[in-house]
């Protein structure tokens, strides 16, 4: 895996149901390093704190290969890196293989994974259509979020090096397809129950269906 692009983004005016709100997910690419710290990225904007940010969702990770696809289904969009609000976009990023847990180097960084995004309205206003927020839950790439074990800087052209793989065998792929399947796995949500990686209360909620 390797990075191609690092994106910060600026405070973005936006209207969502007649109200005037501020985002951080208009990111672009800069030609600068970020500095990855243990609950956000330097520089970058992240407004709703509740939902964004914090120590397992201190930087974005989304893949570059999944970049076509997108714009097949949105060719008019004025497409660059960064458009799913993704701080480093990666090429290679296999949600299928990636286990919640894995800790891995990048540049100066060491890191680890934690959960897959979720998408919200704020995605489709970017995309100018609300459909958005379905097909991304469907197409099952979601990339991740990490938590920052040793802060540092990252750059592009950036390789991600596994330090060490989980023991827990969820895969990012695996735990998003249990938060949106109404009939829950049974041998994944004891995975994700166990797996410390994850915060907390997602755990708990999970753990509601054994």
């Amino acid at each position: 895996m390797k990075v191609v692009a690092t994106n910060l983004g600026k405070p973005t005016k936006i209207l969502w149901n007649g109200k005037e709100e501020v985002t951080g997910i208009y990111k672009y690419p800069t030609t600068n390093p970020l500095h990855l710290k243990s609950t956000d990225v330097v520089n970058d904007t992240v407004i709703d704190r509740k939902h964004h940010g914090g120590i397992y969702k201190a930087c974005y990770l989304f893949s570059a290969d999944v970049y076509e696809y997108w714009k097949s289904l949105y060719p008019t969009l004025d497409w660059d890196w960064g458009m799913f609000g993704e701080n480093l976009t990666i090429e290679g990023l296999n949600e299928a293989t990636l286990r919640i847990g894995d800790i891995y180097k990048i540049g100066s960084a060491v890191v680890q994974i934690s959960q897959p995004r979720e998408p919200c309205y704020k995605l489709g206003i970017r995309f100018g259509n609300q459909e958005v927020l379905k097909q991304f839950i469907a197409h099952n790439r979601p990339g991740t979020y990490i938590r920052i074990l040793e802060e540092g800087n990252v750059q592009t052209g950036d390789s991600l090096t596994l330090i060490e793989q989980s023991n827990n065998s969820l895969t990012t792929q695996d735990f998003y397809k249990l938060l949106y399947s109404k009939e829950k796995k049974l041998e994944h949500v004891k995975l994700a129950v166990n797996n410390t990686a994850l915060p907390e209360k997602k755990r708990e909620r999970l753990a509601k269906y054994l």
